[in-house]
């Protein structure tokens, strides 16, 4: 079932009560502005002609009135500031939450077309801009509304024909904004794409590190992330020069509306038409005129810039998982461990080369069957449709006679522990790495779990013993360590299937053999898959699987596979011979 796609405004839903509070005091304190240059029209009108004791009352009863205002507006100033901003940070926040758990629903077919550094980007800089906009934009466009259309009415009240002036530059302001605002739409997209590049630049950089220190290749990290910073430098050139246009031209013609109105409200004093006083005022509600203009007209930037994000924040949310549950999906539980492969082909996309071809294949439960064959021929991919992390092309994968896609992917996942060449640790803990593999367990049941995974002796080496910190993909420890945290995470999970894709095989000869008594004892009485690069370690086997490019090419035991002459024959002679 497809996910109802949301509009920018239903993100208000939540907070409707504290938006309109917002609005609220934001018309409160448009209002106050319009008030004082009034107040000051009444002095400079009235007062001053009044008798001396008498005006002086007057100042003072006013000042305490302006006094008054002044701390009003301060008031509504500092919700609009505060509130209106948490209220931001909170969509924000939300918004944060619903992308990042969008991210765990999509298959790793997504993730093997994108860039970390560019879906980071989507989380950070883009939301930001969008809450500022949620955040700013209807406060904003309140304020400006109620400014002009409150300081046109009032200078209508004092001087119609001047007012009428001053209004008649309003229709070429906008045009302008307008016209700008379509060449700053695609400028400020362009910005977002280029500097989505420079974040996944930097995170492939800094993610190899170690690769580039080794190779001595910092200059050319360097120059490649140039290139990319100078492409980006180009998008910022060009959305400020329609910025600086905008800016220049818009102050242009406010400080020419000034004019304007002095020029015109001078000539109306000199034919008796107007007082200096109103003239005055005038200008001061001209300036609070023109400062909600600049804002109006600014929050065209604004919305570009967090509409631009909005959608690039839709582009990713409308992504509909290409793995997930079915409608009527149960839970799998009381597996014993047979799978089956009915006629099983897979291709990664429509239109590339097919993997798996046809394949047939009856694993019972308990069974120790190894996979091997050329790089390519698809052992790892038959391995990783068992968990459904890529969908069959056709045919079917079945777990104690249930199709995999009639269960729920979390308690298929449950059933399955996997144990990789290329082990990702998590920055934290040991203890938390162990853990991992069954959040909830007590530290005496990871402990257990590491005994068994023969990492116990190890781990209390460390300086802090299983509070140790491991570093980033746990950098501090030996390749040997790490595969044996992944192990006790797996021994503590405790799933009837097991796959171990290569697990050895980036192992020093020492490592590898107390990691490979680790991966039999875990195997114990499990189904158990084992992608093999070294022949030699999986001759115990009970089944030996040999995938080429045709499908399943041979099968049977070590002994029976060398007897019959054929690809695991020639495999392990080369093997061998090297």
């Amino acid at each position: 079932m497809k996910s109802k796609k949301k509009s920018l405004v239903s993100y208000y839903g939540p907070y409707k009560g504290m938006l309109a509070l917002d609005l609220l005091f934001a018309m409160v304190g448009a209002a106050v502005t319009l008030a004082i240059p009034l107040i000051v029209r009444y002095i400079t009108n009235q007062v001053i002609y009044q008798e001396s004791s008498a005006a002086w009352n007057s100042i003072l009863k006013l000042s305490i009135l302006m006094g008054a205002l002044l701390l009003v507006e301060l008031g509504c100033n500092f919700f609009i500031s505060y509130w209106g901003h948490m209220m931001g940070a909170r969509m924000e926040y939300g918004m944060r939450n619903e992308i990042f758990g969008h991210y765990q629903k999509l298959s790793f077919t997504f993730y093997d077309n994108q860039k970390v550094g560019q879906l980071l980007s989507r989380v950070t800089n883009d939301l930001f801009d969008i809450t500022e906009l949620l955040h700013h934009g209807p406060e904003d466009v309140t304020i400006s509304l109620i400014k002009i259309l409150g300081a046109s009415f009032i200078l209508f009240g004092i001087n119609p024909t001047l007012t009428l002036v001053m209004l008649g530059f309003l229709p070429v302001i906008f045009f302008f904004a307008l016209y700008l605002n379509r060449k700053m739409k695609h400028a400020f997209k362009q910005n977002r794409i280029k500097m989505a590049d420079i974040n996944g630049q930097i995170e492939d950089n800094l993610s190899g590190i170690r690769a580039v220190k080794s190779f001595a290749n910092e200059e050319i990290e360097l120059e490649k992330f140039q290139k990319g910073n100078d492409r980006f430098l180009g998008t910022k050139r060009n959305s400020y020069r329609y910025m600086a246009t905008y800016h220049s031209v818009l102050t242009a013609m406010l400080t020419g509306l000034n004019i304007t109105v002095v020029l015109i409200g001078t000539r109306l004093i000199t034919t008796a038409s107007m007082e200096v006083a109103d003239l005055v005022t005038f200008l001061l509600y001209v300036a609070n005129f023109t400062e909600p203009v600049k804002k109006l007209i600014n929050f065209t930037e604004q919305f570009q810039n967090g509409y631009s994000g909005y959608l690039r924040f839709r582009e990713i949310m409308d992504i509909e998982p290409d793995i997930r549950d079915r409608a009527n999906a149960r839970e799998l539980a009381k597996v014993q461990g047979e799978i089956s492969f009915s006629n099983v082909t897979f291709q990664y996309e429509e239109g590339t080369d097919v993997v798996l071809n046809h394949i047939n294949l009856e694993v019972p439960a308990g069974s120790y069957m190894a996979l091997v064959g050329a790089s390519g021929a698809g052992k790892t991919t038959l391995c990783s449709l068992i968990p459904r992390f890529y969908e069959v092309t056709s045919g079917s994968i079945a777990i104690d006679g249930t199709d995999v896609r009639d269960v729920t992917l979390k308690s298929l996942r449950e059933q399955i522990g996997i144990v990789q060449q290329d082990v990702y640790l998590f920055a934290g803990t040991v203890l938390e790495n162990i853990l991992y593999g069954r959040p909830g367990a007590t530290r005496e049941e990871a402990i257990t779990a590491a005994r068994q995974a023969n990492a116990h002796a190890f781990i209390m080496g460390l300086p802090k013993g299983y509070d140790t910190d491991i570093g980033q993909r746990g950098v501090k420890l030996s390749g040997g360590q790490k595969q044996r945290i992944s192990i006790a995470r797996v021994f503590l999970k405790n799933p009837p299937i097991l796959i171990f894709d290569e697990a050895t095989s980036a192992l020093d000869n020492e490592s590898e053999q107390v990691v490979q008594q680790s991966l039999e004892k875990l195997a114990k009485g499990r189904t158990t898959f084992v992608i093999a690069h070294r022949l030699s370690t999986i001759r115990n086997a009970e089944k030996i699987l040999v995938l080429s490019k045709d499908g399943i090419a041979e099968q049977g035991s070590h002994q029976e596979l060398m007897a019959r002459g054929g690809v695991y024959e020639r495999l392990y002679q080369m093997q061998f011979d090297s």
